[in-house]
């Protein structure tokens, strides 16, 4: 019982190093690995273990929460490149401020999904380490969508 909570949460690190090995050899799809791999976990083993139904709501809602506040980087971000885009069509000399905006954003995209990647490996394999030990965690910053 204990495993499959620890597994819970570790099955998503997994599903982003997936990812991850997609985007580098060059497939750039993103599939929602890190929520689908923690659900089918949760899905087939909750009803036997209350342990895995709170581990596997606790994964799914940290996987969900972060993929929500990864969406809404990427929609502000594109809402300032077109807001760039816009000014630079009415005028022209603006070009090249459309590029620094452009490089920042991509730098601090970089920067972004380091910080999150390196918080996300830190703090599940904290909970997968409770988990295992039959301890409860509750991950920081969640959105609880499932209770």
């Amino acid at each position: 019982m204990r495993f499959w909570g620890m597994l819970c949460h570790l099955s998503a690190i997994a599903a982003w190093m997936l990812v991850i090995y997609l985007l580098f050899i060059g497939v750039p799809l993103y599939l929602p690995l890190n929520i689908l791999a923690p659900l089918m976990i949760w899905r087939y083993k909750k009803a036997k273990y209350p342990w895995i139904d709170f581990q596997g709501k606790e994964s799914l809602n940290f996987q969900i929460s972060l993929t929500l506040y990864t969406l809404a980087f990427i929609i502000i971000s594109l809402l300032i490149l077109v807001i760039a885009f816009a000014l630079s069509i009415i005028d022209n000399n603006i070009f090249s401020q459309v590029s620094i905006i452009f490089n920042g954003l991509l730098f601090g995209s970089l920067i972004l999904i380091l910080a999150e990647l390196s918080f996300q490996l830190f703090v599940v394999n904290f909970a997968a380490l409770k988990a295992y030990k039959g301890e409860h965690y509750r991950y920081p910053f969640t959105i609880r969508l499932l209770r």
